[in-house]
């Protein structure tokens, strides 16, 4: 939260200059932590014939891989990357004095029944089902092997469901973009993996309750399904999963990071593929005038396509989004406390709420501050291009480019 405020405070700053320079886009992603579930004396859950603790750091190593192997200016750091015990309230600690950008929890599910199947991805919130507080209290048990859990915990207790009530009290400020992540993921398990899409869910898990960035926590999926369980031990299974989920970490730094997004490197760049610019031969006199004649034409052209993109310049405005639905709400819900301007749109299966409509990042950045004064905390601002959302930055850039 103080990341955020910090980030928007530079942003006021930069906009009271004289040169209106565009802000600092506060979406790079830079530091990225990979927590490998249970460990050590806590197994996990139990397959018929492997643990939990086991496949998620098998997976957890692998996806730090693919990320390290591609994005070198991306720093990759595990809360664990051999079969010890680390406490959950220090899996927290560790992304936040990271100052991560993400934090990504690998997990396995299980049941009584050897049916269930599938991969799911957890936010931090308010359980909405007994089958969704399951799950949380299945995980969260592992703060019961902590010596001294009571204190660390303030006598929260994962086996009673009453604990759970605080987390209703809780509002991550940042839920908006941890659904994001989330539902790539669960879209890269099901056309990348071929997995059973159980979908994006949220519940009270304590590894996720103090993380100050992004956090998702990933079931990938039941062990205690005989089938599944062969699939997450096995090599292929395990590189499958590391894969989608690296798809989905490209695909959301992509859309955060907007302009500065810089693709992954390309280390095959020397095989089959690769096209390569050959060299033209000086052309004679004649073929310069024809050229010149054709070139002249060519800027004609230019010049018409530029004259008509002049007079259909695109719409910019900026707004504050503060909260998400999966189902749509009115403008005049009493949820969103009469908010002023309030519309929406439609993104990644999730309805996202603006409130003000506003030519210039000034203006949006003062309704901020009274959205969040009203208790909407993790409002941030965000822009739009003709309809479509684009980075402040990109927007900032746009409307400078368009000046005198």
């Amino acid at each position: 939260m103080k990341r955020i405020i910090l980030i928007f405070g530079i942003v006021l700053l930069g906009t009271f200059n004289f040169g209106l320079n565009p802000p600092q886009d506060p979406y790079k992603i830079k530091v990225v932590v990979i927590d490998a579930g249970h460990g050590g004396k806590d197994p996990g859950a139990h397959g018929k014939f492997s643990n939990e603790k086991d496949v998620a750091l098998a997976i957890a190593l692998k996806l730090g891989a693919y990320i390290q192997n591609n994005f070198p200016d991306v720093k990759v750091i595990y809360t664990r990357k051999t079969d010890v015990f680390i406490e959950l309230y220090r899996r927290a600690q560790i992304a936040n004095k990271a100052k991560a950008d993400l934090f990504i929890s690998i997990h396995c599910n299980s049941n009584d029944s050897p049916k269930p199947f599938g991969t799911e991805a957890w936010v931090m919130g308010l359980h909405k089902s007994k089958a969704n507080l399951a799950v949380a209290q299945k995980e969260n048990s592992s703060i019961l092997l902590e010596a001294n859990h009571q204190k660390t915990y303030d006598n929260f207790n994962p086996n009673s469901p009453e604990s759970y009530i605080i987390f209703s009290l809780f509002q991550s400020a940042f839920r908006d973009q941890s659904i994001d992540f989330a539902t790539k993921v669960e879209h890269q398990f099901k056309t990348r993996a071929k997995r059973y899409d159980r979908g994006v869910k949220e519940a009270g898990f304590l590894v996720l309750w103090k993380t100050a960035m992004p956090s998702v926590l990933i079931e990938t999926g039941f062990i205690s399904n005989p089938k599944e369980e062969k699939f997450l031990n096995s090599e292929q299974g395990q590189d499958y999963l590391a894969s989608a989920i690296y798809r989905a970490f490209k695909s959301y730094k992509k859309e955060m990071e907007g302009d500065n997004y810089i693709p992954p490197e390309n280390k095959d760049s020397s095989k089959k593929g690769d096209s390569v610019v050959k060299k033209e031969k000086p052309a004679n006199k004649e073929e310069l005038s024809k050229k010149e004649a054709s070139k002249e034409k060519s800027d004609k052209k230019e010049n018409k396509k530029a004259d008509l993109a002049k007079a259909k310049k695109p719409e910019i405005i900026f707004g504050v989004q503060f909260a998400t639905s999966k189902n749509k709400k009115p403008a005049s819900s009493k949820s969103f406390k009469n908010l002023e301007s309030v519309w929406s749109y439609y993104h990644n299966g999730y309805y996202k709420y603006v409130s003000g409509k506003y030519p210039n990042i000034k203006d949006a950045i003062s309704q901020m501050k009274t959205v969040r004064a009203k208790g909407f905390s993790d409002a941030f601002v965000v822009a739009f291009k003709n309809g479509k959302r684009i980075s402040p930055k990109e927007a900032m850039k746009l409307i400078n480019s368009k000046k005198p």
